[in-house]
C-alpha cells in the first residue's frame, strides 16, 4: 500500500499494490502494521456499506463530536464517487480547509480520514458503493454534520445534486463557536 498525504494534515489517499497473475490480482485493502507505521488507527471496529441509486446523489457532511470522534477508511467498490472531507480541528493549520478526490471501483484509492473532519460524498455513476471501516463505534449522540454547500468552506461538487436526505439538505451552517 502507498500512503499519499493530502493537503489535509493526517489524511492519506491510499493506494494499493496490485498483485497480479494469469486470475486477475491480490491485493491489501488494510494493513495494520503499514497503518501504524504511518501513526494511524490499528483496529477497525466495524465496517458500514453504503449503496447508492443514482448519480448526484449526495450523503455528508457528517462527523462525530470528541471524544467520540470517528476516524474512517473509505472506498467506493462499485461505480465512483467524489468524495470530500473538511478539516474542522479547530488548532490544526488546514482548518476549514476542504479536499476531494475520485474514489472507483477502476481506480482502488482509498481515502483515510482522521478524527475531528466531516465527510460526504456524490455519486458520479448510477448504482455507487461506497465501504466505509471504522476505527470507532458509532456513537448517536456525538453524531453532527455542516451542510454540504456552506459557503464557509466553499466546496466545488462536480455535479448538481439529484438526491440528498432532509437530514443532510437541512445541517445548519458551520459555527465555529459550537461546540
Amino acid at each position: 500500500m502507498k500512503f499519499n498525504s493530502t493537503p489535509l494534515a493526517g489524511s492519506f489517499v491510499i493506494e494499493m499494490e496490485l498483485f497480479r497473475d494469469d486470475r486477475g490480482f491480490f491485493s491489501y485493502s488494510f494493513n495494520r502494521a503499514q497503518f501504524k507505521e504511518n501513526g494511524l488507527p490499528e483496529e477497525i471496529f466495524q465496517s458500514n456499506l453504503s449503496f447508492n441509486h443514482r448519480a448526484g446523489t449526495l450523503r455528508g457532511m457528517h462527523f462525530q463530536i470528541a471524544p467520540k470522534a470517528q476516524p474512517k477508511l473509505v472506498r467506493c467498490t462499485a461505480g465512483a464517487i467524489f468524495d470530500v472531507i473538511i478539516d474542522l480541528r479547530p488548532e490544526s493549520p488546514t482548518h476549514l480547509k476542504w479536499f476531494g478526490v475520485e474514489l472507483s471501483s477502476e481506480n482502488r484509492r482509498s481515502l483515510f480520514i482522521p478524527a475531528g473532519f466531516a465527510h460526504g460524498f456524490q455519486t458520479l455513476t448510477d448504482s455507487a458503493e461506497v465501504l466505509y471501516d471504522m476505527f470507532a463505534w458509532r456513537a448517536p449522540e456525538a453524531e453532527r454534520g455542516v451542510r454540504y454547500n456552506d459557503p464557509i468552506f466553499g466546496i466545488r461538487w462536480p455535479m448538481d445534486v439529484s438526491v440528498i436526505s432532509d437530514r443532510d439538505r437541512n445541517f445548519a451552517s458551520y459555527d465555529p463557536a459550537a461546540k
